[in-house]
């Protein structure tokens, strides 16, 4: 089996090019090498490769910079993905593509499942959903997973950010009304390996006849300030560190060019029920990824 893994330099991407090697071989690029801005340079890539299977974690993730870059946005969340599922549709290969909570406004006020209609309230988010219709309408082999708050230990993201504050000042203020499910990108890839792997012989087969759009997160909910202050009690380092206080704060005291979803925490019971997976409860991933 061949995989086509696009955006190999980002949290997730880093993780899948470890699990899918003991699945198969593994061509996994980024950019400069693919820019998904450019539809002839995907097209000329995915029909080069030929994979059977095409992992797509990669995207504009820059949410506050998404705000005046809309285009460029769109041509990576949105436009990409349609032409990367047109492509292994004709291959007849199957497409597992990423997306976020950010599709959701945050307004239920308890975790959204796959049947809650999406209103996204920044570009990130719009792109994002875009991207999602564009796959699924194109048919053919398409596997949508929506992820939340995904985190490694690689340079940048949320937890690397609490870290380095952590070492920067005495006083750290974290919102603590933005909520959400904490994903550990190992987890999430180790799930998709093993969701690829129940096919056995004949994983094609087995993604064709589970098609479709599913949550798949870390386990329980979360806001960031207790996210932070996980984090932070976690630290393997903590002689390095120079805070002494962690303060809750709201959204409203910080002014961004885009606004967030307050509540995005995923419900996740229908992956779970159709792959018999479950990822760990959000703290315990938060404690291995540190051990």
């Amino acid at each position: 089996m061949k995989f086509l893994l696009i955006g190999n330099n980002g949290q997730l991407g880093w993780e899948l090019q470890r699990t899918c090697l003991t699945l198969g071989e593994v061509v996994a690029v980024d950019y400069p090498k693919i820019d998904l801005s450019r539809v002839d340079g995907i097209r000329e890539l995915v029909r080069s490769v030929k994979p059977d299977i095409l992992l797509n974690p990669a995207a504009y993730t820059n949410v506050d910079k998404a705000e005046s870059e809309p285009e460029l946005a769109h041509a990576v969340n949105a436009i990409a993905p349609g032409v990367l599922a047109e492509e292994m549709k004709k291959l007849g290969g199957a497409l597992i593509h990423y997306s976020t909570d950010y599709v959701f406004d945050g307004e239920k006020g308890s975790s959204y499942t796959e049947e809650d209609a999406p209103n996204p309230i920044n570009v990130y988010g719009q792109t994002k959903l875009a991207g999602e219709q564009a796959v699924q309408g194109v048919g053919g082999v398409v596997l949508t997973f929506r992820t939340s708050w995904v985190y490694s230990l690689r340079i940048g993201g949320f937890v690397n950010k609490v870290l380095t504050w952590a070492r920067q000042q005495e006083v750290l203020r974290i919102v603590d009304d933005q909520i959400g499910s904490p994903t550990w990108a190992r987890m999430l890839a180790e799930a998709t390996a093993q969701v690829i792997a129940r096919g056995g012989d004949d994983p094609l087969g087995y993604l064709q006849h589970h098609r479709g759009l599913y949550h798949l997160a870390g386990a329980g909910t979360a806001s960031r300030y207790e996210w932070a202050r996980e984090v932070i009690e976690r630290d393997p380092h903590k002689d390095e560190q120079l805070v002494k206080q962690l303060l809750p704060s709201k959204s409203r005291e910080y002014i961004t060019p885009a606004d967030r979803p307050y509540y995005t925490a995923l419900d996740c019971k229908l992956f779970e029920s159709t792959f018999h997976l479950k990822l760990p409860e959000w703290k315990e991933c938060v404690r291995l990824a540190f051990s």
